[in-house]
Parts: structure tokens; sequence; C-alpha cells
């Protein structure tokens, strides 16, 4: 489990009094996703992005992530889980499509923070849109790390691409 990030923060669905200027997370398509492309996903239902923000005082994004719905082949996850789940061709889930926190805000736990409230969100949606798992998208080795150490499991055949089952998460809330 993840421990909480040292700055009380608000998790909030992405809106026009937020104050994306000045996020920097090192990575500039991440950047440039948050300065310039979220909020048309957002308006187009592609995805829907969350920021954090402080919970007092400014509307400054400290780190944000995105959800949308996703299909996995079956046929690309380890036996291990497949074995319970129907043998449809493919299966719902939920990705996480990006996750980045401002550089001024890391190694304060803001990381782990949002996506226990990705993972917390998901799950408590899955009830009512269905999705088996959770999986992500690792850019480089450094996230892949960050999701192994929260147990995610990579799909057999690409590394960059990692899953939670729902079970699981369920296990965590």
């Amino acid at each position: 489990m993840a421990r909480a990030a040292s700055q009380p923060c608000n998790i909030e669905p992405l809106g026009k009094r937020h104050d994306r200027k000045a996020f920097s997370c090192g990575n500039e398509p991440l950047d440039r996703y948050l300065k310039q492309q979220a909020s048309q996903d957002a308006r187009r239902h592609v995805a829907a992005p969350f920021v954090a923000v402080p919970e007092e005082g400014d509307k400054m994004v400290l780190g944000y992530y995105t959800l949308s719905a996703f299909a996995i082949d079956l046929g690309t996850l380890p036996h291990s889980t497949t074995s319970k789940l129907p043998h449809y061709p493919l299966v719902p889930a939920t990705l996480l499509g990006r996750l980045a926190v401002d550089r001024r805000h890391g190694g304060r736990g803001l990381g782990g923070f949002l996506l226990m409230d990705a993972l917390h969100r998901a799950y408590g949606l899955s009830s009512e849109i269905a999705s088996v798992a959770f999986v992500v998208h690792a850019i480089d080795d450094a996230a892949f790390r960050f999701y192994r150490h929260f147990d995610f499991t990579p799909f057999p055949e690409r590394r960059d691409q990692l899953f939670l089952p729902m079970a699981t998460i369920a296990s965590l809330f």
C-alpha cells in the first residue's frame, strides 16, 4: 500500500479552474498532454483526467492521471488469470493512460497516492461498468519498477504493459 502524500491534496476531475501552465514532470509528452490535450479528451469522452490540487488555496496541478475503458485480448493474459474468466475474445478493463507528478512535488508519495485513487475509483465503478483488470503502460524502466512495486504483473508478451486483476484491487479496499 502506498504511503500518503505528505502535502494534503484533493483529487478532482480536470476543469477550467485548474492551473496547468506551470506543471512540469520532466517528461515533455506528459507535460504537453496535460496542458494541450487533456481537456479535449475529457470533452470528447476519450479519457477522464483527474488532477491532484492542494487542499487549501490555489488550484495548481500537483499531479494527474487519466482513466478510460479498455479491452484485453484474452489470449494475451497468463493462464492463471484467464482460467476463471469466460472465454470471450476480449474482456473489459480500465486503462490508466497517463500518470504524472510535478517534479517539485516528487518523492513525497504523490504518485502512489494518485495510483491508489485511480484503483479505488476503477474498483468502485467496476460493478456498474464491468472491468476485470486495471491496465497500465510503463513509459520507461522507472515506471515499470513503480508499477511492479504495487504488484502489477507484466503481460507475457509486452513488458511495458502491466495489469492488476480487479479481484486483487478488491482486496485493497
